[in-house]
């Protein structure tokens, strides 16, 4: 019941003493049962001879699970790591194994180039018969009498590797091969042939015949958690979420055998984490919706800018900023570029765009929300009306949308392994709703909502449910909020002041970027700006470069990890973020200032 937290908790000190709290608990738990085991009534003289040989069997049954019990507890416990191997410099392949010494670019950088290496992705039939140099993680390994099993994993490939022993393959190399921990950098040379029978836990359907093995760099042999507990299938995706605790077994019960890493054990060690093939995967797609936004973007003439992150004043006009001094001034980290981007506009660049982080001090731990986050922005004039710029924004979200489908199925197939999802759907055009009509639907369908108000998280949902279902869409542009719900320099509707030239896009009903026509007249601006209760003072410059005359503009701001999380139909943001600091106290924080309180006292 306690192994759960002790794999989890690696600390020692405080945790120590928490885990030694837990074990007496549990020997005087256990002390209490024996007490409790009533022995059996004396046999009454009238009872038949078949009676007391039943009761007698009884009785050696509950001595026997007595005595069983007392020598496991006697038993000592077996050492976790791996008995040190020491090399035999006598070995006949002592030349064919071992550790390399640490590199430190020691090697003539002329011969740089003399080994050649095979990613594990590229090992197939087409090597057959052929000696190549491998160097990857051993992800897993199964050393047995004469024959052994090594599983070498490179990104979310993975390939066999196999060891029997023979003149070109020594005990001691057998027995070298055993004693490297799981998550070390080991280096193969061996040669590609066809398995007996199909291998089917591995990517590569071919296996390496081992004619040297070597350790590059050695990992802990105790690991914050086993790889293959990590990368478990996910039916249903909140059983991640939170931190790991002691399985709870009832009594006649036995403790359950698949272990769930939770999402803030993943986060916590996260550099462990990100080995799992299909956080691999998603890392990757990260990294393709970027390079798929700009080359969309660089091929209708944008600029790519990069705006400052330590800024005067608020970007938006909101509370939820990280403030800071800077040199004994007020200042914040930027929520987003929008005052720089359209200064790129006015001062004649046109059509600007930046992926960089944006800042949201939102205390809200939810799955869609991320404090520091990476933002695709983009801004850009116009000739008549704001939905020229909606059409560029909607064109490019689809290019991004079919070579993520076209380009990187292995990795999506990767990611659906473990967090299986239905695919994604779009239209191309993209289908626009205004507003208004978006509210009819959600109101013909039994959800109440307001038009003069933004819609709430349920709300969104509903209606996504709802588009998706009578369009056969999960992206859709939803146009002409309510004045309430958008900022100071948000353009209002021409037509009805209660509402404005603005947009929100979604992805299966939830929202991944907010946009608008910005005001672009400095009169406008300041008048809104007072009615905001914003300082003038705080935006001068941005208030400034409206002078001179400025074209009408709009844009908008995505969130890059929104984006591959919906895409993929995971539920929380943190799944797709490359690392997280995290805000609130953990399991394990709690447990020592409560040990700590109570060494005080």
């Amino acid at each position: 019941a306690f192994g759960g937290s002790v794999r989890c908790v690696q600390k020692t000190g405080i945790n120590a003493e928490y885990m030694g709290l837990l074990n007496q608990d549990k020997d005087q738990m256990e002390k209490k049962e024996e007490k409790e085991v009533i022995p059996p009534p004396a046999q009454e003289a009238t009872a038949a001879p078949a009676g007391k040989a039943e009761e007698k069997k009884e009785e050696k049954k509950k001595q026997k699970v007595k005595k069983e019990k007392k020598e496991k507890k006697e038993k000592p416990k077996k050492k976790e790591a791996k008995v040190a191997y020491v090399k035999d410099p006598n070995d006949p392949c002592a030349s064919k194994f071992g550790d390399v010494e640490l590199i430190r670019s020691q090697c003539d950088p002329e011969e740089r180039f003399k080994k050649i290496y095979t990613p594990v992705c590229n090992i197939g039939e087409d090597m057959l018969g052929k000696e190549i140099r491998v160097r990857a993680r051993l992800h897993n390994s199964k050393i047995k009498g004469k024959i052994g099993f090594i599983i070498l994993r490179e990104s979310f490939a993975t390939v066999q590797a196999l060891m029997i022993i023979s003149p070109e393959i020594s005990k001691g190399m057998m027995k070298y091969a055993d004693s490297i921990p799981k998550e070390s950098l080991i280096e193969i040379v061996g040669v590609v042939a066809k398995p007996n029978s199909e291998i089917k836990g591995c990517t590569q359907k071919v296996e390496l015949a081992v004619k040297e093995i070597w350790t590059i760099s050695k990992s802990c042999p105790v690991l914050p958690f086993q790889l293959e507990d990590a990368m478990r299938r996910v039916e249903n995706q909140e059983d991640e979420e939170g931190e790991d605790k002691p399985a709870e077994v009832k009594k006649g019960e036995e403790e359950k055998k698949e272990i769930r890493v939770k999402q803030l054990t993943r986060l916590d060690n996260r550099v462990m984490d990100l080995r799992v093939p299909a956080n691999q995967a998603i890392m990757r797609l990260q990294s393709a919706v970027g390079r798929y936004f700009r080359d969309f973007l660089y091929s209708k003439d944008f600029v790519e800018i990069h705006s400052p992150k330590i800024i005067p004043g608020v970007s938006e006009g909101g509370t939820e900023v990280f403030k800071l001094s800077y040199f004994g001034k007020d200042a914040c980290l930027a929520q987003s570029p929008q005052f720089y981007k359209q200064m790129g506009v006015i001062g004649d660049l046109g059509k600007v765009f930046e992926i960089a982080p944006a800042f949201r001090a939102e205390n809200s731990n939810t799955n869609r929300h991320l404090c520091e986050f990476t933002m695709l922005d983009v801004e850009m004039d116009f000739k008549n009306h704001y939905f020229e710029v909606m059409d560029v924004l909607g064109n490019m979200l689809n290019y991004i949308f079919e070579n993520l489908a076209k380009n990187h199925k292995r990795e999506l197939d990767v990611i659906a392994e473990q967090y299986p999802f239905v695919p994604f759907k779009w239209k191309n055009p993209p289908l626009k709703m205004n507003f208004l009509d978006g509210v009819k639907l959600l109101n013909e369908n039994g959800v109440k909502q307001d038009p003069t108000k933004d819609l709430s998280s349920e709300s969104e949902k509903a209606l996504g449910d709802i588009v998706s279902k009578k369009f056969d869409t999960d992206f859709y542009m939803l146009y002409g909020y309510p004045i309430s719900a958008r900022p100071f320099y948000t353009m209002l509707d021409p037509k009805d002041p209660n509402y404005t030239n603005s947009y929100d896009f979604f992805m299966r009903g939830e929202e991944i970027t907010s946009g608008s026509q910005r005001v672009h007249d400095q009169a406008m601006l300041i008048d809104r700006m007072n009615a905001a209760k914003i300082p003038l003072n705080t935006a001068k410059d941005y208030i400034d470069s409206f002078k001179y005359g400025a074209p009408p503009h709009a844009g908008c701001g995505i969130g890059l990890e929104r984006i591959v999380k919906l895409f993929c139909g995971l539920r929380n943001i943190r799944t797709v973020s490359y690392t997280h600091l995290r805000a609130h106290e953990t399991r394990e924080d709690l447990v020592c200032r409560l040990l700590l309180e109570k060494k005080k006292h």
